[in-house]
């Protein structure tokens, strides 16, 4: 059996979706984020990611490091999954840009 992803693994990942995401939106303009549905969709499946991994994350390690917006991440992540029919273009182009 493999043994779950530690704490640095799973940082990892989240910076690794992170790249990915900024890698796919180089050169788009909102509009461009907007008309292109693979686009959304691999952006979106990277914000989900980082979302998990944030959510899986130790809560030992998420107390160390509270400055960080975890459960804003870990509810971003809840959405996109189970509330999908709510997601708005502008919030996840806003999230990715700023």
């Amino acid at each position: 059996m493999r043994e779950k992803p530690r704490d640095k693994e799973r940082l990892n990942h989240m910076i690794e979706a992170i790249d990915n995401i900024f890698e796919f939106i180089t050169g788009k303009s909102f509009d461009a984020y907007k008309q292109d549905e693979i686009l959304r969709f691999a952006v979106i499946k990277n914000l989900e990611i980082v979302g998990e991994a944030a959510y899986l994350l130790t809560k030992d390690f998420k107390a160390n490091h509270s400055s960080i917006e975890w459960a804003d991440m870990i509810g971003m992540r809840h959405i996109l999954v189970h509330g999908y029919y709510q997601i708005r273009d502008e919030i996840i182009w806003a999230t990715i840009v700023t």
